[in-house]
């Protein structure tokens, strides 16, 4: 662990500022994880209302904190006042709606094949199937959404609703504004009656706090947002364990946009400020940015390309969250800058303060794309690559030659439908969310959401971090043969006593 006391920095002024957070030692980390494995037990044994209704008290408490709650977070992330009470409704929000889908009970999973003790030639025994929780999960709180994907975020709120307590690792770029969101879950844990270790906030910056808790063996699941090379050295740690376990980790994307023929011949100036605008939006810090622009070279994608570099070199430049991230910004254009073939289009306007990004468009021929891997890689930043295509077989090629990915989109009319139904199968294997004239950076909190695909965009391409399935990636199913009924969980018992969704027979 790290000996040095962390404190909260200002990316506006590279100033530090506040209280200082001790990094917790072996001890306690070793204490919570103890804690939580003791709660589990009675925790994921919660009537659905009463951990409905502590979702629900976990948003109300991050409401009442009220407007330090934002004024803390716009000191640690240099994000406006607006984004941050927008993001403070989403994960209010994702609360209550996780609280839904617990009271409805549906994702128990509850199915019943009663026993048949005269089927020939053998008799089948009383079969019950539910989903139980893992147990303790461990989450780690994200740098660009310091509410939404951190201490409350989406995982915790998953996890607790799948009835796992949760040990969050709280990031360092924003350790105040997780201390204050921590407190109103450990009140909401307080007011529930619940067992204190369902839930715990350890902030650090070091690597070493992480890997201990991935490797403690009460720990039974990762959830993790952040950079590539985070997720990848976690997925080993928890591989190499004497017990396995999974780690839902959230890491990498480009994002790339199709621009179809008949769409990009009808609106391609319109196309270009629209991408423009989605790619700067917010520093371009977002994992669903659009890094990556695919088109037929011809007259109409010039049109594109003129109206995007014009509305780039106008764009104003955005503070980015931590002077590391904006470090990595400015190496990853620089990179792109060097590769042989690649080509600047335009840059923002430069400010004059510390951290700020300017946007950076690129562009290079699909042969030269195809070659060199690198151009394929994420770089977390408003940075885009146009790649000019010959056909519509090096089109496919060039999506065949993708790595996973969280998003694909396609600006398309009602021309160019032949030519997306060519594209979807391909397109289905690459990513977890398909979009059709739309862009790709804003991810709705809802039942029918994919924030998740193949890797690198995920570690476990069988889930999602965003929308009501996020919780199934923290069930295992148990069956019980033969088991007297007044042993049996309550959803399954005869007579349905919970009143959830089951399947006798295979038929709900």
């Amino acid at each position: 662990m790290s000996d040095a006391a962390l404190r909260a920095l200002n990316p506006a002024t590279n100033e530090a500022f506040g209280p200082s957070f001790v990094e917790p030692d072996a001890a306690a980390i070793a204490a919570a994880c103890a804690a939580a494995a003791a709660a589990f037990d009675v925790y994921r044994e919660t009537d659905l209302e009463t951990r409905a209704a502590f979702l629900e008290t976990i948003a109300s408490e991050i409401e009442a904190i009220g407007d330090p709650l934002i004024e803390t977070a716009m000191a640690e992330t240099g994000l406006p006042q607006a984004r941050l009470t927008g993001e403070r409704g989403r994960t209010t929000g994702q609360l209550r709606l996780f609280a839904q889908v617990v009271r409805r009970g549906d994702w128990i999973g509850a199915r019943i094949d009663p026993a048949q003790p005269d089927r020939k030639p053998m008799p089948r025994s009383d079969l019950r199937q539910r989903f139980i929780p893992l147990g303790p999960v461990v989450v780690f709180g994200a740098s660009n959404f310091p509410l939404a994907f951190s201490t409350a975020g989406g995982d915790t709120a998953s996890a607790l609703a799948a009835g796992c307590p949760v040990i969050v690792k709280g990031h360092p770029a924003h350790p105040n504004t997780g201390a204050l969101v921590g407190g109103a879950i450990a009140r909401a844990v307080a007011s529930a009656g619940l067992p204190s270790g369902v839930f715990a906030l350890l902030t650090g910056q070091s690597h070493a706090l992480g890997g201990a808790l991935v490797r403690d063996p009460r720990v039974k699941a990762v959830g993790f947002t952040g950079s590539r090379a985070g997720g990848v050295a976690l997925v080993k740690i928890a591989a190499e364990r004497p017990e396995p376990i999974p780690v839902f980790a959230e890491m990498s994307s480009v994002n790339p946009v199709v621009l179809c023929p008949s769409a990009l011949a009808a609106r391609a100036e319109a196309l270009g400020a629209a991408f423009i605008g989605s790619l700067t939006l917010g520093a371009g810090q977002f994992c669903t940015n659009p890094g990556l622009i695919f088109a037929l070279a011809g007259p109409d994608l010039e049109r594109f390309t003129a109206s995007a570099s014009a509305a780039l070199n106008a764009a104003a430049p955005h503070l980015m969250l931590t002077p590391g991230i904006f470090g990595a910004y400015e190496q990853g254009v620089d990179r792109l800058a060097g590769r042989d073939g690649v080509r600047l289009l335009g840059r923002g306007c430069v400010g004059d303060g510390v951290n700020q990004a300017v946007g950076a468009l690129f562009e290079v021929d699909a042969k030269t794309f195809l070659s060199d891997a690198v151009l394929g890689h994420e770089v977390f930043g408003s940075s885009s690559l146009i790649v000019r295509v010959r056909d519509l077989e090096q089109l496919q090629m060039l999506l065949e030659s993708l790595e996973g990915q969280l998003t694909a989109t396609l600006h398309m009319d009602a021309a160019d439908s032949d030519l997306v139904r060519s594209l979807l199968p391909i397109l289905e294997r690459k990513a977890g969310r398909i979009l059709a004239n739309g862009w790709p950076t804003g991810v709705e909190v809802s039942h029918a959401m994919v924030h998740g695909g193949p890797f690198p965009a995920t570690s476990d391409p069988r889930g999602t971090s965003v929308g009501t399935r996020a919780l199934e990636r923290f069930l295992r199913p148990v069956c019980y043969q033969d088991i007297p009924g007044n042993l049996l969980p309550a959803a399954l018992q005869d007579g349905n006593p919970l009143g959830v969704a089951r399947a006798t027979d295979g038929v709900f």
